[in-house]
């Protein structure tokens, strides 16, 4: 998901990792089939801004990198 330019919507398709990393990710609503959308990249690309669910959420690469898009 890292790599998603801004103003793109993209469906999540899966999540990857374990433990309390990928529960904080699915915590945060980001869950199978979910539709997020990139709103912006800080210039060095950590952290990003998304839409999720209707509410805004920032997210450090590490996360992003964990979250499997179409």
């Amino acid at each position: 998901m890292k790599s998603i330019p801004c103003g793109q919507m993209v469906k999540v398709l899966r999540l990857e990792g374990t433990g309390a990393l990928r529960r904080r990710i699915m915590d945060m609503g980001i869950t199978k089939g979910t539709t997020v959308c990139v709103r912006k990249v800080a210039p060095l690309g950590d952290p990003m801004e998304i839409t999720v669910r209707g509410y805004e959420l920032s997210l450090r690469k590490q996360e992003a990198e964990n979250i499997i898009v179409e």
